[in-house]
């Protein structure tokens, strides 16, 4: 290992030369507080960033182990150190000049939501935080003075101030560490209760703008309060601020759950609220204490998607010239067709409650109201709607559903619980409900003939992951969120929903073709891969899942996905192939 020393002489030596001489940096460096490690140096100032490993022994660093004694608290710290380690760049690191990404110095610290990911990593023998920093350069020549002043002066006090426990705010880290840790034992008692979810009073759903997930705030700002007749008390491990360790707030049971109200008074609100709390939450997010349980998946409709070998059965059947939908597929489905696909793929990987609304929905799969069934008669029309499922899908397969609703009292037949949302309060019109059902009975007929049957099982064909095209190595990269380039093709994420990070995009393609080397086979379904992908995140870690990781080096910016967003990308692969299984 080198000395800061040497790393200083070795950029004066290559000041002003060709940008490409900066690849003689590579390496690592002993600085007198902690390792600098350049694993990757960028071949141009306009390609990726370089990337870099800064290390704090535990001796110097002191952050006491007994911090993190659970995986829960670890994940927690992990997250905390990289927003401190953020905190300190936007106040410590100086604009520069120069070309493409000259100057940059980044860390994927997130933003909301409380994800596991890679930018952080502590052991009981050192902290580790992983850096990209963009090498500067006038042109293609190297500013090797610029690049003293990032390396030498600016990481270095990086260090000193975010990774060094004497320097850390010791109550905010502990607080954010225990906001999460009883946001997971929520978590973990909502199946005790029989709830899908809980909202806690005070949270504070609506945010900044449509663009922003920040928090709104301002004295307009309404904090949520359950009706007494759903209101639940939970218990979490570490005490709040006002002293307690009991947290009450809004129960939603499972089974059939209406949301209803006016237009702009809080229904999808509250409904994205439930989507993103499937994570999570920073402290101050004002939905910290919004609890969804992990298998929750969001469902709309999604014209013009892909959608290969999937039985949607259930909600379509009977089509026009005899056209199967037992093993449907389409290379531009539906509103209809795609939302009933998107249900059937979540339930192939286990979700176990389906977030819906009205807004994002096609109108022909929710419902068919009376005087449209006397014209269009079920042996004329081959959907049958939502509305005539929803709740066999409890009964018989124990999967719950959360539904905004503001056009179709249909439902209110099929609903185990309904909430009404006026001026972002919480009503429970349940019994309201009865009577008006009762008062003014539906006439429209079910339309559900047969039984929802099986969730069919399908095995994807490895032959259709081919990413490389032919070229030695793969190209996987996350254009965006939504976006994501494997090999050749893109995968269009924009409709899935609850992928929150580009760096969860990231590892979703790499988790792809980890699955496609190493886990797929002639008998193994979809359920199987990405459950495989799971139990390897929780033995192996993130850092494993580059496939050109190897150890003691930068991994990559890497965020946790959920397995249904991992199911919802290979859904969405457009060389897709797969095979029915006649065994599960």
């Amino acid at each position: 290992m080198s000395n800061e020393q040497h790393l200083r002489q070795l950029l004066s030596h290559i000041d002003g030369r060709g940008y490409k001489a900066y690849k003689q940096i590579k390496g690592s460096y002993e600085f007198s507080d902690f390792n600098l490690y350049i694993d990757h140096v960028q071949g141009d100032p306009f390609a990726l960033p370089s990337k870099v490993r800064l290390r704090v022994d535990q001796k110097r660093a002191q952050i006491p182990v007994g911090l993190w004694p659970n995986s829960v608290r670890q994940v927690a710290l992990e997250d905390f150190i990289a927003r401190a380690v953020r905190r300190s760049m936007q106040a410590l690191v100086s604009p520069k000049k120069g070309s493409g990404k000259s100057g940059l110095v980044f860390i994927d610290a997130g933003q909301q939501e409380v994800l596991e990911r890679t930018a952080a990593v502590i052991t009981e023998d050192w902290v580790e935080t992983r850096l990209q920093i963009g090498l500067p350069a006038a042109g293609r020549r190297i500013l090797g003075k610029q690049a003293t002043t990032i390396l030498c002066q600016e990481i270095p006090q990086i260090v000193e101030q975010a990774l060094m426990w004497k320097n850390m705010d010791h109550e905010q880290c502990r607080t954010f560490i225990e906001c999460v840790e009883n946001q997971e034992a929520i978590r973990q008692q909502l199946a005790e209760f029989g709830l899908v979810a809980f909202v806690a009073n005070g949270a504070v759903l609506p945010r900044e703008s449509g663009i922003s997930d920040l928090p709104l705030l301002g004295t307009q700002v309404v904090g949520f309060q359950a009706p007494e007749s759903l209101e639940t008390r939970v218990e979490v491990p570490n005490h709040l601020p006002s002293g307690e360790t009991m947290i009450k707030g809004l129960g939603i049971p499972k089974g059939v759950t209406l949301i209803v109200g006016g237009g702009y008074h809080g229904k999808s609100t509250l409904l994205k609220a439930l989507e993103r709390c499937v994570y999570a939450h920073i402290p101050g997010d004002g939905r910290e204490y919004v609890i969804t349980t992990r298998d929750a998946v969001k469902i709309r409709a999604e014209d013009g998607r892909r959608v290969e070998k999937v039985n949607i059965n259930p909600f379509i059947s009977n089509l026009p010239q005899d056209i199967s939908t037992d093993s449907f597929c389409s290379e531009d489905a539906s509103g209809s067709t795609s939302q009933a696909a998107n249900i059937m793929e979540a339930l192939e990987v286990g979700a176990k409650l389906l977030l819906l609304d009205e807004d994002t929905s096609a109108t022909n799969f929710m419902v068919r109201d009376a005087r449209m069934q006397l014209l269009v008669h079920k042996d004329q029309e081959p959907i049958t709607p939502f509305v005539d499922r929803v709740r066999e899908l409890y009964d018989s397969l124990d999967v719950s559903t959360v539904l905004v609703m503001g056009g179709s009292g249909d439902y209110f037949d099929v609903a185990n619980t309904v909430i009404k949302m006026q001026d972002y309060h919480p009503y429970d019109v349940g019994n309201l409900v009865r009577d008006i059902v009762e008062e003014h009975p539906t006439q429209r007929q079910v339309d559900a003939l047969e039984p929802f049957g099986r969730v069919t099982a399908r095995i994807p064909q490895s032959a259709s992951f081919n990413a490389s095209r032919g070229r030695r190595e793969v190209k996987i990269e996350a254009r965006a969120r939504d976006i994501l380039m494997y090999g050749s093709d893109f995968i269009d994420l924009r409709y899935v929903d609850q992928l929150v990070e580009t760096s969860q995009t990231r590892a979703v393609g790499h988790a792809i073709y980890l699955a496609n080397q190493s886990m797929m086979s002639d008998s193994t379904t979809l359920q199987d891969v990405v459950e495989g992908l799971e139990h390897f995140f929780d033995q192996n870690g993130l850092d494993a899942l580059d496939p050109f990781y190897r150890e003691e080096y930068h991994p990559g910016n890497f965020s946790r996905p959920r397995k249904y967003e991992i199911a919802a990308a290979i859904n969405r692969l457009r060389t897709l192939k797969q095979k029915i299984s006649f065994n599960k």
